[in-house]
């Protein structure tokens, strides 16, 4: 089990083991593919996953849009950074907070969906939708497949839900890129923080969570230099919330929402 990859230590273990748990340790972001399709019915069945995910009330206030046309690709991944991931991977799939369905069956039924003009209801949408790309994540994993989340797709909102035909009370919370991994791609497990900075236990204890991030930063700076990048933990989170302009126009985004009919207040 590749445990001690995900905390870079050599002595970790975990008393449990499981075929799933031996899947979601061994997560990692691909970002090169080969060319082979996904097709349908593997698309249909990490979908039936996603939608396995639970979900607020039951509402599944999410909808993915499954885009394979390369146009299309290019045309998003100009929108999220020029991410060349997006056009190589055979599909992308664009996950949406969707709220709209609900508007349209209030419509229907001619009754009011004042609740849906709250931040708790965008953010069960965001919730939902984080919720059920993540099994889909863990099902695409299980078959073989390879993902990488582009939060990117946030940069332009409003020029991807033109391109997606996107309607009201919705917006794409993020993309993911989904393939058959190319073995030729140089990457591996990266590390992440100890559960000593993670897991509290009854209370939350900052003393201990901290304890341990010089350690893990130093594992960090390691991983990344066999990748010929340099830094640690510390000095990227720093770097990616110091400054506004690292969101990359994000930092517009609730007029974003209030723009698609999803309130942030």
């Amino acid at each position: 089990m590749p445990v001690t990859e995900r905390y870079a230590d050599a002595t970790a273990e975990l008393q449990v083991t499981s075929e799933s748990l031996t899947v979601a340790l061994a997560h990692r972001s691909v970002r090169k593919f080969t060319d082979a399709p996904v097709d349908d019915d593997t698309l249909h069945a990490v979908i039936a996953a996603a939608q396995s995910a639970p979900t607020s009330s039951n509402l599944q206030a999410w909808s993915v849009v499954a885009v394979r046309d390369p146009q299309r690709k290019a045309r998003l991944s100009a929108l999220s950074g020029d991410q060349q991931h997006i056009v190589d991977a055979p599909l992308f799939l664009v996950w949406i907070t969707d709220l709209d369905r609900a508007h349209r069956l209030a419509a229907r039924a001619g009754v009011p969906l004042d609740g849906a003009n709250h931040l708790e209801s965008t953010l069960i949408g965001v919730i939902d939708a984080s919720l059920a790309a993540q099994n889909a994540v863990v099902a695409a994993k299980s078959v073989g497949l390879g993902t990488v989340y582009i939060g990117a797709i946030r940069n332009h909102p409003r020029e991807v839900a033109a391109e997606l035909r996107l309607p009201p009370h919705t917006v794409a919370v993020f993309g993911m890129a989904i393939g058959t991994p190319d073995p030729t791609e140089d990457a591996g497990i990266k590390p992440r923080l100890p559960q000593s900075a993670v897991l509290h236990h009854e209370v939350y204890d900052t003393e201990r969570a901290d304890a341990d991030i010089p350690r893990y930063d130093a594992a960090v700076e390691e991983y990344y230099g066999r990748f010929g990048l340099t830094g640690n933990w510390s000095d990227r989170v720093l770097a990616r919330l110091g400054d506004t302009a690292a969101l990359h126009g994000r930092e517009k985004l609730r007029d974003d929402l209030e723009h698609f009919g999803l309130s942030t207040r």
